[in-house]
């Protein structure tokens, strides 16, 4: 149990310093993050050590019902190439807030209020002490269902991400896309585990009356903490020989079949371009071919290199983005941001060369004609 605690803390941590403004894989770091909380708690509690900080006892609650959001998050994030807004999203934080605050009189309740509520989760049989009969026992309405509420919670996600993943499949289908995106496997893989999640989770809760069986899905976690590891370094460009190749290196057993066309359908349909992590190397990564039979496709169709190519659409979707009403309430900058561009220089700097103008030129010359 503690090994999946730390793994997940430590996915977390690795997630958060390398995913730098990607907002998607970042909520993912934040699902793992909430997992180790969590869980750690049902350690303290399985081995007794929750005798030592016993006024935390199911004070992590709340916080499993903020897990499943994070994961739909980065599904959407991933999915859908766009932020999550407090604003447009405040809605799933509303079952963990209301759950939040009907347990505070919980949370302040006397240490032996939690040594029974302890008792009676793991050690039923044990003698409980005594309470004083004026003691408001109202939070019980809620915490009485609350292994409902997690099933709620995984159900109604997953059907969510199942969702989003449908119709990333039925986008392919219309464009017909060979090739399916790492993006979307990942995605489909994700909302497979989640499930798997909902149906195990059901399972341990149908045979366990209390919460014996929560080690179970501990165990559970430790799985998917660990598979995770492996993805991340199987995903790595550490073991791969085109992190050290030279420029000039031969394209070896690079696969032929590959044209502009489809590089072009993959760049706009999977809005590639939109991301901050969009390079040479990845793209290649993601196609699976060597990355200068992509430079060479590119350069043969745009006369560009691949920087110019992928700047270049960011440009044209700035420049809808600026005049558009919509975006009003966005900074140029934040509009720069939100096509691709990682900084305020790169994106005056690319709009300068492809569109001839700075941004708020360009927005004073297009002014008269809205």
């Amino acid at each position: 149990m503690l090994i999946g605690i730390v793994q997940s803390l430590f996915i977390s941590i690795v997630i958060f310093a390398r995913s730098k403004k990607n907002y998607a894989i970042k909520y993912l770091g934040w699902t793992f993050f909430l997992s180790s909380i969590v869980f750690f708690d049902t350690y303290l509690c399985y081995t007794g050590l929750i005798k030592n900080v016993l006024f935390l006892n199911d004070s992590t609650e709340f916080l499993v019902l903020l897990i499943f959001p994070f994961s739909y998050f980065s599904i959407y994030g991933l999915i859908k190439r766009a932020p999550i807004t407090l604003r447009e999203h405040w809605w799933h934080f509303v079952l963990p807030a209301v759950y939040f605050l009907s347990q505070i009189p919980f949370l302040f309740a006397p240490l032996s209020v939690k040594y029974n509520a302890y008792l009676g989760a793991y050690f039923p049989n044990l003698e409980t002490v005594e309470i004083s009969e004026s003691f408001n026992y109202g939070y019980h309405i809620i915490k009485d269902i609350f292994d409902w509420l997690i099933l709620f919670s995984i159900l109604f996600y997953t059907l969510m991400s199942l969702k989003l993943v449908i119709d990333e499949r039925r986008k392919y289908a219309s464009n017909k896309i060979k090739r399916k995106s790492g993006k979307y496997i990942f995605t489909r893989n994700t909302v497979v585990v989640l499930l798997l999640l909902l149906i195990f989770i059901f399972t341990i809760f149908y045979s366990y009356d209390d919460d014996g069986g929560d080690h179970y899905i501990v165990f559970f976690q430790t799985l998917i903490a660990f598979s995770t590891t492996y993805l991340i370094m199987a995903e790595s460009r550490f073991f791969e020989k085109s992190w050290i190749a030279d420029k000039y290196e031969t394209l070896g057993n690079s696969k032929t079949d590959l044209d502009f066309e489809e590089i072009q359908n993959y760049v706009d349909t999977e809005g590639y371009f939109l991301s901050q992590e969009a390079s040479l190397y990845n793209l290649a990564s993601l196609l699976k071919v060597h990355p200068n039979q992509i430079s060479k496709i590119i350069n043969l169709a745009n006369d560009s290199n691949f920087n110019d190519y992928i700047n270049k659409k960011r440009v044209q979707l700035a420049k809808a983005r600026l005049v558009d009403t919509s975006y009003t309430h966005l900074t140029i900058e934040a509009i720069g941001t939100s096509v691709g561009f990682n900084s305020k220089s790169a994106f005056y700097s690319a709009f300068k060369k492809h569109a001839g103008t700075s941004p708020s030129a360009f927005i004073k010359e297009a002014s008269p004609k809205l």
